[in-house]
């Protein structure tokens, strides 16, 4: 097994940055030039030789030379990787303040950080479970058709279709929405719905003043799922990444975007584990993705996380750059939310 001393992790860190700059597999004499350490290249290759023997780097049958596994990138993300000063992204805030749309603004800053990184950006729409209800409004469609109009954090609309037993009048439909305003503005869609389920549980018994068909009717309006749901850019990035017999690999990758169900199973645990998320190659468990790592964080609005956005890229992909630009592009957009919600 490998001595991980500090001149191994040096040899390390050292052909991974190599190997991500040149897209090359590293040999003894590289790594020899490149080195600030005095080394042989003999002993350079008995140190390679045995971090290969442990599982961190691979030799193609092409090649003398020697790249990273998904061990190697582990081990480099996780302990190697410096990403202090890797760059400044404080000229992309006034974009993002322009925007006074949650979907706009979601839709820039994927945008923005495919363009930086030239890697492809996933950012998750906010969840409205944690949207703030404004004002609630019904308008008769037809004689139990209704359109129910919900107006959440500050500029939000979002419109709902539902269906009724019996028919009701304008008149009707207006003292409902002004009584689920009064009673539920300013609290989450999660609250509203755990408020309701309370009082469908207990009989209503402290809101007598509002009939049954009232309680119901916002009972549909606030249990209607929303799917969650995510914009892509700068997929066309990815064709600068590859070679052209790894063509295939990336229509896989482009299918599961098209397909979206297994990029947004990834964005749903990257959004639960509450922090910086970085699955590598094979570890999303998904095989559209074996050869491409995926870099996320969750953002916020207010105290409440929202979403989660991040970068698809190569295996080989700069990490220092993706993390710095995944970390700040998610600190400004969770201000431009908390902006727009106040």
């Amino acid at each position: 097994m490998v001595e991980f001393n500090e001149r191994a992790q040096k040899l390390l860190r050292l052909l991974v940055e190599c190997y991500i700059r040149e897209g090359e597999p590293i040999g003894s004499k590289m790594l020899a030039q490149e080195s600030d350490i005095t080394i042989s290249s003999a002993s350079i290759r008995n140190i390679m030789a045995d971090l290969e023997a442990a599982g961190f780097l691979h030799s193609p049958h092409t090649s003398a030379g020697r790249i990273p596994t998904v061990k190697g990138y582990r081990f480099f993300v996780d302990s190697l990787l410096n990403t202090e000063n890797a760059f400044n992204l404080d000229n992309i805030n006034p974009q993002l303040q322009a925007r006074e749309n949650a979907k706009a603004l979601v839709s820039e800053v994927s945008l923005i950080l495919s363009d930086i990184t030239k890697l492809a950006s996933v950012v998750m729409f906010p969840k409205r479970d944690v949207a703030v209800l404004r004002q609630i409004e019904f308008l008769l469609l037809s004689q139990k058709r209704i359109l129910v109009v919900l107006v959440f954090n500050k500029y939000e609309v979002q419109n709902k279709i539902i269906y009724t037993e019996r028919c009701y009048s304008n008149s009707e439909l207006q003292q409902m929405g002004n009584f689920l305003t009064t009673e539920f503005a300013g609290k989450s869609f999660a609250e509203i719905r755990a408020s309701l389920f309370q009082e469908l549980q207990q009989g209503r018994q402290h809101i007598e003043q509002v009939t049954r068909a009232v309680v119901d009717m916002a009972a549909q309006v606030f249990t209607i799922s929303e799917e969650i749901d995510y914009v892509v850019s700068g997929e066309t990035n990815l064709l600068d990444t590859i070679e052209p017999d790894e063509i295939d690999k990336l229509r896989g990758l482009f299918a599961a975007f098209v397909e979206k169900r297994e990029i947004l199973c990834l964005l749903d645990k990257c959004l639960k584990a509450d922090g910086m998320k970085i699955y590598i190659g094979e570890e999303s468990g998904y095989a559209a993705l074996d050869d491409y790592s995926l870099v996320t964080t969750p953002y916020r609005e207010g105290n409440r996380i929202v979403g989660v956005l991040g970068v698809i890229g190569p295996t080989r992909m700069p990490y220092d750059r993706a993390i710095a630009a995944v970390n700040i592009t998610a600190n400004l957009l969770s201000a431009a939310l908390e902006k727009n919600s106040e």
